[in-house]
């Protein structure tokens, strides 16, 4: 089922998601949705936060659907390894319509379980690297937009509370 992506201003995207406690048929259900909505969207990754649970889960494939065995699900995540500093273009599926240059690690690894329970661990550079911040930041409430200062944010933000007002935000 595909399910509201939500966006910049939902309290859901602001906290810190909770840890799963066990894969159920629920947790399931769950991943399913979100490899869903983001085909839909279309995009490359989905944080579980993104679609209104507030859960550590998040799935990625850089393939958009084109390779089965590009996608992958994270759940309860945590960082092995962070290095290197890479900045590229960047957008989310919460800010649509926005992107901006952002710095991300150049390589990283991360370590949770997979869709079975079983823990794996996933390591990539440049987009993969990225990805996987983006995604992580999502579950520890944040979004690209925190990690701008300046001009840049304050123009993206003042843009979303305008449209916002405006009722199409």
């Amino acid at each position: 089922m595909i399910r509201p992506i939500l966006r910049l201003g939902a309290a859901h995207l602001q906290a810190p998601a909770s840890s799963v406690a066990a894969i159920t048929p629920e947790i399931d259900t769950l991943v399913t949705d979100m490899i869903e909505t983001m085909y839909a969207a279309p995009g490359i990754g989905l944080a579980a936060p993104q679609i209104g649970v507030s859960l550590r889960i998040f799935v990625i494939d850089l393939s958009v659907g084109r390779d089965p065995k590009a996608l992958f699900t994270m759940i309860n995540p945590e960082w092995v390894e962070r290095d290197g500093m890479q900045l590229e273009e960047e957008g989310c599926l919460s800010l649509p319509g926005f992107t901006a240059t952002v710095p991300r690690p150049t390589h990283a690894v991360v370590r949770g379980w997979n869709r079975q329970g079983e823990e794996h661990t996933v390591e990539g550079n440049g987009l993969l690297a990225r990805a996987l911040q983006h995604e992580m930041d999502h579950l520890d409430g944040k979004l690209f937009v925190d990690r701008l200062r300046g001009i840049k944010r304050d123009l993206i933000v003042r843009k979303v509370r305008k449209l916002t007002r405006a009722g199409q935000w």
